[in-house]
């Protein structure tokens, strides 16, 4: 998968305090993703775009759009992840 490719699917990170408190607690960020996306094309998205090895992608339909929780492997990734792309 190209960088392209990934920016399409991952739309942006859905920020409340909630998704904040992910972050620290299960090591898990939320996104806003395509509607057609499924978890395994949201997981090569991740890891292209940010360099991170997802561990569990999980899915949920809102009347945001579509909405991914990915879990990294340990809470110093996701902590990482999130100061690189605006979160904390």
């Amino acid at each position: 998968m190209n960088v392209d490719q990934a920016m399409k699917i991952i739309i942006k990170p859905y920020i409340t305090e909630k998704t904040f408190a992910m972050v620290e607690n299960e090591s898990k960020i939320c996104f806003i993703v395509e509607i057609s996306a499924n978890k395994t094309e949201i997981s090569e998205a991740v890891n292209t775009l940010y360099n991170e090895k997802v561990k569990k992608v999980n899915t949920a339909r809102t009347i945001y759009g579509k909405k991914a929780f990915v879990q990294f492997e340990n809470t110093e990734k996701a902590r990482d992840l999130a100061t690189k792309i605006g979160m904390l």
